[in-house]
């Protein structure tokens, strides 16, 4: 197994272009960390600096305490899954497996042995003599992560391995990748642009925008107290209701938010250390499952304590639950309501009261920063 250390890295091109700014990390031994990020945010172009497939413009990086910027990647003892398969057409699963090892001279019994137990691992031994071309996409993929496992890395690195499966066998990958981490207890380093990979795999997830961290920690915290707003925005599905509002008042533990159409709506926060004032721009933040629908009502209703009134729009069925889309006065997004079957959802074009809780409501400051919960 490896540790993994980034320290200052970089990365710029020939026009100067910088793609990596001064990115710090570590990853500790036996870890399972996914990076994550919008499409051209970095993840794989750093993915890439670590495997030695580019060039490191500055910064150190350390595999396993080693300085390895100018290591070659084929001395760095790590493997690499791409979201292509790269399979040899011509050969079988046992001959794919099997390749590298031939190459670097090693036993027909040592070659045998690595790969029934890569095998065993994956569940694949009975297609060992099979040809690609006789493979679904989730077995293809099985070889491609086995024939890395037949070299007994200490770091794996992952690609967006699981792009060209359809749902149904990501979710069965996601599975077994996990129990491979398991068993293995390899250092894994997984790249993905899909929150629900993220959020399933990771025991840390490092999010990424316009090569940068944005912020780094385990799903639970990610999830409920994400550090800024891309964070927020970023993780969750639906992502997370934003509201754009003013500081009516403030307490120790507890900001008045005026919101567009007049509520006014309490949110727990410790505002003395955002130095906030009155007349502030804020933005609150409140996730689809932690509002309450309160009931359905006629415009112009009294609304009590964190109470907002909104006219509803768009209702997706999900099975178990219902996402319902409103609308609030002078707010161009819509508001996203996760309701449970167990009644009927509010129906398109009526009015609604919805219930924000104090203690489930997020405050950014002006600069997109989230104030700590008080």
């Amino acid at each position: 197994m490896a540790q993994v250390t980034l320290k200052n890295l970089v990365k710029h091109y020939d026009d100067k272009q910088t793609v990596i700014h001064g990115v710090d990390l570590d990853v500790a031994d036996g870890e399972f960390v996914v990076f994550v990020g919008p499409s051209g945010c970095g993840k794989s172009t750093l993915l890439r600096m670590i495997a030695g497939l580019e060039t490191i413009s500055g910064g150190e990086l350390h595999i396993g305490g080693r300085l390895a910027n100018d290591i070659a990647p084929a001395e760095r003892k790590l493997a690499m899954v791409f979201q292509s398969y790269a399979l040899y057409p011509h050969m079988t699963v046992y001959e794919n497996m099997a390749f590298a090892l031939k190459l670097s001279g090693q036993s027909a019994a040592q070659v045998q042995a690595a790969v029934e137990r890569a095998a065993a691992i994956l569940q694949i031994a009975p297609l060992l003599k099979r040809k690609p071309k006789e493979l679904s996409g989730g077995q293809r993929q099985r070889v491609a992560i086995g024939r890395a496992i037949v070299r007994k890395p200490e770091l794996f690195l992952f690609d967006e391995p699981l792009s060209n499966l359809d749902a149904s066998l990501r979710v069965q990958m996601r599975v077994e990748i996990s129990r491979l981490h398991k068993e293995l207890k390899t250092t894994m380093i997984y790249v993905t642009h899909d929150q629900v990979e993220a959020m399933t795999l990771g025991q840390r997830i490092v999010v990424f925008n316009g090569g940068r961290i944005e912020q780094v920690g385990t799903p639970f915290e990610l999830y409920n107290n994400p550090g800024n707003l891309f964070v927020a925005g970023f993780l969750g599905t639906p992502k997370m209701n934003f509201i754009a509002g003013t500081v009516a008042t403030l307490a120790p533990d507890r900001v008045g938010v005026l919101l567009p159409g007049g509520a006014l709506v309490a949110v727990e926060a410790a505002a003395g250390d955002a130095a906030l004032q009155a007349g502030d721009q804020v933005t609150l933040g409140i996730r689809a499952e932690h509002i309450v629908l309160r009931e359905t009502a006629p415009p112009g209703g009294p609304l009590g304590a964190n109470e907002i009134e909104v006219c509803c729009g768009h209702v997706e069925y999900l099975g178990d639950v219902a996402i319902v889309y409103s609308t609030l006065a002078d707010l161009p997004d819509m508001i996203a309501l996760r309701q449970p079957l167990d009644g009927a959802p509010p129906l398109a074009g009526s009015s609604a009261t919805l219930y924000l809780p104090a203690q489930r409501c997020l405050l950014f400051d002006a600069s997109g920063r989230a104030l700590p919960r008080a």
